[in-house]
């Protein structure tokens, strides 16, 4: 049985890789902060009591902030893959807490690889890189592509994408950076743009809400659906060599497209109810973000399923069953025909 050490695991990604690699029979460990209150609710669904014969998911406490921790969790665990996902992953808040920022995004890939390095073991790293690096670089963004990062976000990413290369040629590690455009899904964090906008659309429906308030509405972004990308970032570590893979849908949309396309599939007009609030707009823009798959269509003869449009359904009728109200349905019905076989609890 192999063994898989999740950083991040109580996050979106975090929480789909654990599902897709126990539906693949590994035994998942995660790393967890210490809180006064529950922050696992996206694994909650695919945790069994650490009594149980039957668990296969073991959560440790621990911060990638401490070294120390860091080299413990690694040498008792003596995971086969570790799949580093935890991030200071919010780039407008970036800009505000620029310093821990760098010290949890940029070195906490630095302890994780320090650890690896030092503990002797073949372990394959896999590093969250993000499309946020190539920032000001004109669109499509590949694997060739020079980085321009326009935030202390993006650089913080690009510091751990570097050194993770670095480890690679010079301590002979197989490390790999996975450099994913945005990808999004019911699990999204509420204060992402694209969860942010479903979300309220569900609380508008509800009459819980009345405005939406959002910065740049031309910013253009590659948008696909995160239960994909988590099986890309394990075929990462399932190649004969390490290497860098670019992946997103080859598309482009504005946040004013996705605003329109969401309010119009409840039937609402959205200029009543969104307005413009400048405190959401960065110091510095990344203005268009479109990924060149090329690469992984070739090595993985991948296609993703989930486009723009799709994806806005399978979003707004998971917000609006939370909300309590009865979803539109064609998201679920996209879901049932395009993943009969999902492996991934249902939003």
């Amino acid at each position: 049985m192999k063994k898989a050490l999740i950083t991040g695991i109580t996050g979106q990604d975090g929480s789909y890789l654990a599902e897709l690699l126990l539906s693949k029979g590994y035994e998942v460990h995660g790393i967890i902060r210490r809180a006064s209150t529950f922050n696992t609710g996206r694994i909650g669904h695919i945790y069994v009591d650490p009594h149980s014969k039957k668990a296969r998911l073991f959560l440790h406490y621990g911060d990638i902030s401490d070294a120390e921790q860091i080299n413990n969790i690694i040498f008792n665990i003596k995971p086969d893959e570790v799949y580093h996902l935890a991030a200071q992953s919010h780039v407008r808040v970036s800009f505000d807490i620029p310093e821990y920022t760098g010290n949890i995004t940029a070195l906490g890939a630095t302890r994780i690889l320090e650890a690896i390095r030092r503990s002797g073991r073949k372990i394959k790293f896999y590093q969250a890189s993000s499309s946020e690096m190539f920032g000001s670089a004109r669109p499509p963004q590949s694997e060739t592509t020079v980085f321009q990062p326009q935030s202390p976000y993006a650089c913080a990413k690009l510091y751990a994408y570097w050194l993770t290369k670095n480890y690679r040629d010079g301590y002979n590690i197989f490390a790999c950076n996975g450099i994913l455009f945005n990808h999004e899904s019911p699990r999204r964090g509420e204060t992402f743009v694209s969860r942010k906008i479903t979300r309220a659309i569900a609380n508008i429906v509800a009459g819980k809400q009345d405005k939406l308030y959002l910065g740049n509405l031309d910013a253009r972004r590659d948008w696909g659906y995160a239960p994909e990308y988590a099986e890309i970032m394990w075929s990462i570590l399932q190649q004969e060599k390490p290497d860098d893979y670019v992946t997103g849908t080859g598309e482009s949309h504005s946040v004013k497209e996705l605003v329109t396309e969401s309010f119009g599939y409840v039937g609402l007009p959205w200029k009543k109810y969104v307005e413009i609030d400048p405190r959401y707009f960065r110091p510095t823009e990344v203005n268009n973000l479109i990924a060149d798959i090329k690469k992984v269509k070739k090595i993985f003869k991948w296609q993703p399923k989930v486009k723009f449009r799709d994806l806005v359904k399978i979003m707004i009728d998971a917000d609006m069953r939370a909300a309590g109200l009865t979803p539109v349905g064609e998201g679920d019905r996209i879901l049932r025909e395009k993943f009969p076989h999902r492996w991934w609890k249902t939003d």
